[in-house]
C-alpha cells in the first residue's frame, strides 16, 4: 500500500482528490494539509510514500516546500492548475518525483503517485521549454510588479538605477517584451514570480 499525504489550500480539491484516489486499491491517503507550513512537515514524514503538493498555497508557491530539501522521500508530486513548462522545470530542479495538472484523470495521477513511490519521474508536462531566471531577475521583476521605479529598485537592491536599466533592457530582449508592463503582467499571469532563482 502506498502511503499519501495531500496537501492543498481548497477544501473541495483536497477532499475531492482524497475521495477520487479512495477507489485506487493501492493507494491510502493518511493524511492532508493545506499551509506551506503544514507541507514542509509532512515533508519530513518518514511513515509517507508520496506527498501530494499544490504547486500554490494561498499566497506561498508550494515549490517553497522543496527548496533546500536534501532527502527524496516521501517523494514528491507537484498538481497544479497551470500549464507552464517552467514549473515542471523547477520542480525537476528541486527534486520533486513528479508534476501533474488538476485537470488530468485520477487514472494519470494514481500512475505518478505509483511511478514516484517506486523512486521514479512522472512529468505530466515537459519541463525545460520555459525560461528560468537568477534571483537579481527574480527580485528586479517583483519590484516591478510592485510599481516601483528604476531609481527605486536601485535603492532597495543596493544598485544603481543604471544597472536596473540595463538588467531590465536584457530581460525585455530576452523574453521578447517591449515594456514594464508587459513584462509585470507575464510575470503575474506565466507564474515567474513563483520560481526558484536558477543556480
Amino acid at each position: 500500500m502506498i502511503r499519501v499525504a495531500i496537501v492543498d489550500d481548497h477544501p473541495i480539491v483536497r477532499e475531492g482528490t482524497a475521495a477520487l484516489l479512495a477507489a485506487t486499491p493501492d493507494v491510502e491517503i493518511v493524511t492532508t494539509g493545506a499551509t506551506l507550513a503544514e507541507a514542509k512537515h509532512l515533508l519530513d514524514d518518514d511513515s509517507l510514500d508520496v506527498v501530494l503538493l499544490d504547486i500554490r498555497l494561498g499566497q506561498d508557491s508550494g515549490l517553497a516546500a522543496l527548496d533546500g530539501r536534501s532527502r527524496r522521500r516521501p517523494a514528491v508530486v507537484l498538481l497544479t492548475a497551470y500549464d507552464y513548462p517552467q514549473y515542471a522545470d523547477a520542480a525537476l530542479r528541486l527534486g520533486a518525483a513528479g508534476f501533474v495538472q488538476k485537470t488530468a484523470p485520477i487514472a494519470e495521477l494514481a500512475d505518478a503517485i505509483r511511478k514516484a513511490a517506486a523512486g521514479g519521474l512522472a512529468f505530466g508536462v515537459r519541463p525545460g521549454a520555459g525560461p528560468t531566471f537568477s534571483g537579481r531577475e527574480l527580485d528586479v521583476m517583483r519590484l516591478v510588479v510592485d510599481g516601483r521605479s528604476n531609481d527605486e529598485i536601485g535603492t532597495v537592491l543596493g544598485v544603481a538605477s543604471k544597472t536596473i536599466e540595463t538588467r531590465l533592457r536584457g530581460l525585455f530582449d530576452r523574453l521578447g517584451i517591449a515594456s514594464r508592463t508587459e513584462l509585470a503582467t507575464r510575470a503575474i499571469r506565466e507564474g515567474w514570480l513563483d520560481l526558484p532563482p536558477h543556480r
